[in-house]
């Protein structure tokens, strides 16, 4: 898995390059999108026949001088720099050693700190973006969204790909599904032998929008962002989301719901109205 995830990696790159980008003539009309593979070998300082065996999978040991050079060759960024590089490493060694089975289990440890952050909605996302745990604020904000609802599996990218109420309400729709896929192809080059992982993107892979996205292996740091919804209830909103990581296997992501709104400062973000009508109903 790891070698063709290499080569894809690869080719795909390759592929989403255009002759302009890397001072080549554009000449006449390709019979492919991208780069030739003649042209990225030059640019990399290779032979074409070199780069054809690692596309190939017949080569599965390239020196870190030649995945410098062809990170170079292929304008790769520095997360896509890092990614490469384990999925050459994986490639290397068989396939990247898994750590053993994903826990599931959240540490109260972790729900103290959920419970801690309401009400700014947050929650534990597991590896393949199965959600784990939440605190009442987010549920609050969720449900109405059908974050939970039954057909989803309690999984954030199935939500995105799989419910039309999704691209509804996302305004920003493509931005949220890029950070599932880079989510999930993070994912597979750290536990590419973990069976929940690849049920999930095999399911996914049967919607056209993640197949798509999936074959360009694009990747990003997503850690934090900002999202536009249409919230059932609340209206347009803005949400960032910023990631924490307790362990190997878990992320906190909490959702700073709009922050730009709030006159205090502090996580614990909270709606002025809604304060004073619980200040009258005391």
């Amino acid at each position: 898995m790891a070698r063709s995830e290499f080569a894809e990696f690869l080719i795909a790159r390759r592929s989403q390059l255009q002759p302009e980008e890397v001072g080549l003539p554009a000449g006449r009309r390709r019979r492919t999108p991208g780069l030739r593979r003649e042209e990225v070998a030059a640019l990399a300082g290779v032979s074409a026949d070199y780069l054809a065996r690692l596309e190939q999978g017949r080569d599965t040991n390239p020196s870190p001088a030649v995945l410098g050079a062809l990170s170079d060759a292929l304008r790769l960024n520095e997360v896509e720099r890092h990614h490469f590089g384990k999925l050459a490493l994986g490639m290397e060694h068989g396939g990247c050693p898994s750590p053993g089975q994903a826990h599931e289990q959240v540490s109260d440890t972790v729900r103290a700190v959920l419970d801690a952050l309401h009400p700014t909605p947050a929650l534990v996302l597991g590896r393949w973006l199965n959600i784990l745990a939440w605190n009442a604020a987010w549920l609050d904000f969720a449900e109405p969204l059908g974050l939970l609802d039954e057909g989803v599996d309690g999984n954030l990218a199935r939500f995105v790909f799989g419910r039309p109420e999704a691209v509804r309400h996302w305004h920003d729709w493509p931005v949220v599904a890029d950070m599932m896929v880079s989510a999930l192809r993070a994912a597979r080059s750290a536990w590419p032998d973990e069976p929940g992982l690849n049920a999930t993107i095999a399911a996914l892979q049967q919607v056209p929008e993640f197949a798509c996205r999936w074959r360009e292996h694009r990747v990003g740091e997503f850690r934090t962002g900002t999202v536009h919804l249409d919230h059932p209830q609340r209206g347009e909103i803005e949400v960032e989301i910023e990631t924490l990581s307790p362990g190997a296997d878990q992320t906190v992501q909490v959702w700073l719901v709009d922050r730009r709104r709030v006159r205090a400062p502090g996580l614990r973000l909270v709606d002025v109205t809604e304060f004073a009508a619980d200040r009258e109903s005391v």
